[in-house]
């Protein structure tokens, strides 16, 4: 495994996994107009460089051998997606392919967060979770994250409900 952090060069293999990693997990349960509208709202190429160059915002690559199998994305101050304060560091996106799945990589890029939330001093982390992607929520309990709240998310204009865990640092 080796990790890179993305910049602008990588705009477009950004947008190439995130298309990629978000249907795989979220197809099976959603429908391709709720689907389809959501892929062209928050992955077209013109949001993801605003929030690339966000300086509040990071993102990471994590690669197999040369091949990318997902990616990282944090939030600090006014980028979090909900206001939870200076004290806490938002983990908005840990996305892997269906293919490096049960490999760790899920493991090595939370625990990037983690090491940057720690750098950063923050007190906290959190996430937002679909409550009906049962692994993750499983997983990010293993990791010591509680529910917190919930809030809604929309796939398109399906409006559904993320989990919020927290876990204090």
């Amino acid at each position: 495994m080796m990790m890179k952090k993305c910049t602008l060069r990588d705009l477009r293999a950004l947008q190439e996994i995130s298309i990629e990693t978000f249907t795989e997990t979220f197809k099976e349960q959603n429908s391709l107009e709720h689907l389809n509208a959501y892929l062209d709202k928050a992955y077209k190429l013109e949001q993801l460089e605003q929030e690339l160059a966000n300086p509040s915002s990071q993102f990471f690559f994590i690669y197999s051998e040369q091949e990318l199998a997902g990616y990282l994305k944090i939030n600090t101050g006014a980028a979090q997606s909900e206001a939870m304060g200076d004290d806490s560091l938002e983990v908005e996106r840990i996305y892997v392919k269906k293919k490096f799945h049960k490999n760790g990589f899920g493991k090595v890029l939370l625990a990037k967060a983690v090491e940057l939330a720690k750098e950063q001093e923050k007190k906290r982390i959190w996430l937002g979770v679909w409550e009906k992607n049962e692994n993750a929520i499983a997983f990010y309990q293993k990791k010591g994250f509680v529910q917190t709240g919930s809030h809604s998310f929309y796939m398109g204009d399906d409006e559904q409900v993320d989990l919020l865990m927290t876990k204090t640092l």
